[in-house]
């Protein structure tokens, strides 16, 4: 394409933009289309998506001929370059997803074994007993750090505490519930 037929695409485009001017459109598309298709077809893409895929590119010349910039490129490079992103939109698209239901990240986990659940009940009654025997501001502490997931600064400014009495409280809560939980065990 020489830089005379450039200029007379580029006017159309200009003309498409500015005036719907349909004419103008014919003129591309009768020009652009045949070409875009070929270039699709020997890009493997089948007949009827290669159409399709076409039909699009000159949807968006007549509805986006004003982002066109002959500045800074010819108007059949601007069209092949929304028809390539077009095809690899629609074959990101068109892939299939085949799950493998062996995947041992989507099987159930098993059910727990009834005495492991018994287990768990009794050690969560445990702590729950080793919390209640705290006084009430070290266990408002450990909530907060541990069930609400609040940091130790979010609870010194909640509290009005001090940092290092935050950290220093709840470590020694830590080592009361420990010390409990030990005693019940034996």
């Amino acid at each position: 394409m020489d830089a005379k037929e450039q200029q007379r695409f580029a006017a159309l485009a200009r003309a498409v933009a500015e005036r719907r001017d349909q004419t103008a459109f014919s003129h591309l598309f009768d020009y652009f289309a045949p070409r875009l298709k070929s270039w699709l077809l020997r890009q493997r893409m089948p007949d009827g998506e290669a159409e399709e895929l076409v039909q699009e590119v000159m949807i968006v010349l007549w509805h986006k001929a004003a982002l066109y910039d002959s500045t800074r490129s010819s108007l059949s490079t601007w069209l092949f370059r929304i028809a390539r992103n077009r095809r690899i939109d629609m074959q990101r698209r068109s892939r299939v997803r085949v799950l493998d239901d062996s995947d041992p990240g989507l099987q159930p986990s098993a059910a727990p074994a009834a005495d492991a659940t018994l287990e768990s009940e009794d050690r969560d009654a445990q702590v729950r007993r080793a919390l209640a025997e705290l006084p009430r501001e070290q266990q408002e502490l450990l909530r907060a750090a541990f069930f609400l997931g609040q940091s130790h600064s979010e609870i010194a400014a909640i509290t009005g505490l001090p940092l290092g009495t935050v950290k220093s409280r709840i470590r020694l809560a830590f080592g009361k519930l420990k010390k409990r939980l030990e005693a019940q065990a034996i």
